[in-house]
């Protein structure tokens, strides 16, 4: 009798899958979120303010507030992901108490589906069934679609997000501390942050598998676009409330 093919067991080898993987592909999104966002609101702060230390300061002010909202929604996220998790699995174990027929009904389905004899379906459905937690498990899985092993801890997605949005809010910041005209400042922070970008988009590909080239060159141009539109925002803002750029420290 030929084998049928299947699906199970649901387990995966590449390494972005694994927890590792994952808290590695959400600290290249928070830095690259940090850089964006804070290139982004630099160009518009020199454009409209032009003056190096309210830059400076508004530039550090928004990196704190976005560090702490990207911690506080990284944690809820993955605290909610959690939550619904464990209320599904509490739904399918009370399923399994009252109304057991129906599962393994749902169960022969399954493996129906999926090519399987008979026999062989009759033979999975007893020993699935015959441990409550695997019946469970079982159930979260094929049924659902969702994996335990999948669920992060909240305050460590939490700390990554933020801190990775930490990081990559500071260098384009730096120009300013150390630069007294806003624009040749501007242009060396895109300039930092532009490299980074392209970099964040090469260091991407190990997770993405696609060509370093083309990864790089597309967080790139993102990058640019956000470092632009808040420039020329900057810019509309200083010509229609020009005493923006004679507030003074």
């Amino acid at each position: 009798m030929p084998r049928a093919r299947h699906s199970l067991p649901q387990f995966h080898s590449e390494d972005w899958h694994t927890p590792t993987g994952r808290y590695i592909r959400e600290v290249m999104f928070g830095i690259n979120d940090g850089l964006v966002t804070t290139i982004g609101f630099v160009a518009g702060a020199t454009g409209s303010l032009m003056q190096t230390r309210l830059v400076l300061l508004a530039g550090i002010a928004s990196v704190v507030a976005g560090t702490l909202a990207m911690g506080i929604g990284g944690f809820l996220a993955s605290k909610s992901q959690r939550e619904f998790f464990q209320s599904e699995k509490a739904r399918e174990q009370r399923e399994i108490e009252e109304v057991p027929e129906a599962e393994r009904k749902e169960i022969r389905d399954i493996f129906t589906e999926l090519g399987f004899q008979k026999e062989e379906v009759e033979m999975i459905v007893r020993r699935v069934t015959s441990d409550k937690d695997l019946w469970v498990r079982f159930m979260m899985r094929e049924e659902l679609g969702i994996l335990e092993e999948s669920m992060d801890r909240p305050v460590v997605v939490g700390l990554l997000m933020s801190g990775a949005f930490l990081v990559g809010g500071m260098p384009p910041l730096l120009p300013y501390l150390f630069m007294r005209d806003p624009l040749t400042a501007l242009k060396t922070a895109v300039a930092v942050s532009l490299l980074a970008l392209f970099m964040i988009g090469v260091a991407k590909t190990g997770l993405t598998q696609q060509p370093w080239i083309k990864s790089g060159t597309e967080v790139l141009l993102l990058g640019s676009l956000a470092a632009g539109i808040g420039f020329a925002v900057g810019k509309l803002a200083a010509l229609l409330w020009p005493e923006l750029g004679n507030v003074g420290l």
